[in-house]
């Protein structure tokens, strides 16, 4: 290794950090509309969309990654439509911030629900009959009160994208510079005599990352929460 941390290593860390910043902010909007839309909609279909936001959870990863493969990739039926615009998800980081998106995107949803079943409706019904929209009465009276679920949602899927391995190396597989994170980095890097060391320090990076994650998330859960009660 060259110091601490090789360039390979380094490489990967970097690439990890991107993939899982664009996987939790591309989500994120998606996973609030469909927390809202499980928690206090009725439609017909409420239930399958229930089972398909949480089907990754209960999936082999490699289950994920292969449909991933077979529906955005340049032969799918998605895939070939979007490569006619240049948009291209197989074997590119793109394809592994989605891949770590949908496996996060449990997580975060879920989090943002347990928010919401905590909110009172009839502060949301109090709202209404002042005159407020429905939108508004979400931006300014449902999105304060479970901004700590936000939050939450937010860390743990930046959590589990940077620890996605599976659906990753199935969909994108593992070329070094372009689609190679850190538990795609740790398994090269044990299949190498000699790279232990390097496959050791980015273990305790990702431990020290997931760590960070759990911790910042209770951290700003409970700041949210006191300034949310002190409006």
């Amino acid at each position: 290794m060259n110091g601490w941390l090789s360039p390979g290593a380094a490489e990967a860390l970097a690439l990890s950090l991107k993939v899982s910043v664009w996987a939790t902010l591309a989500s994120l909007p998606v996973g609030v509309l469909c927390a809202v839309a499980l928690a206090r909609w009725r439609f017909p279909g409420r239930q399958v969309l229930n089972l398909l936001v949480h089907l990754p959870l209960v999936l082999p990863p490699v289950v994920t990654g292969y449909l991933l493969l077979v529906s955005f990739g340049t032969r799918g039926p998605v895939g070939a439509a979007l490569a006619e615009i240049g948009v291209v998800f197989a074997f590119r980081w793109t394809g592994a911030a989605l891949a770590a998106a949908i496996m996060a995107f449990p997580l975060m949803v879920r989090a943002i629900r347990l928010s919401l079943d905590a909110v009172d409706p009839g502060l949301e019904a109090a709202a209404a009959t002042l005159g407020a929209s429905r939108p508004w009465v979400f931006a300014t009276v449902t999105l304060p009160l479970i901004l700590p679920g936000v939050l939450t949602g937010a860390v743990l899927a930046f959590a589990k994208a940077m620890g996605e391995f599976g659906a990753t190396i199935t969909f994108v597989s593992n070329i070094p510079g372009e689609t190679q994170t850190l538990p795609t980095a740790i398994y090269a890097f044990l299949q190498v005599p000699g790279a232990e060391g390097d496959a050791l320090v980015l273990v305790s990076l990702s431990v020290a990352v997931a760590m960070a994650a759990l911790m910042l998330s209770e951290w700003l859960s409970g700041r949210v929460a006191s300034w949310v009660a002190g409006r």
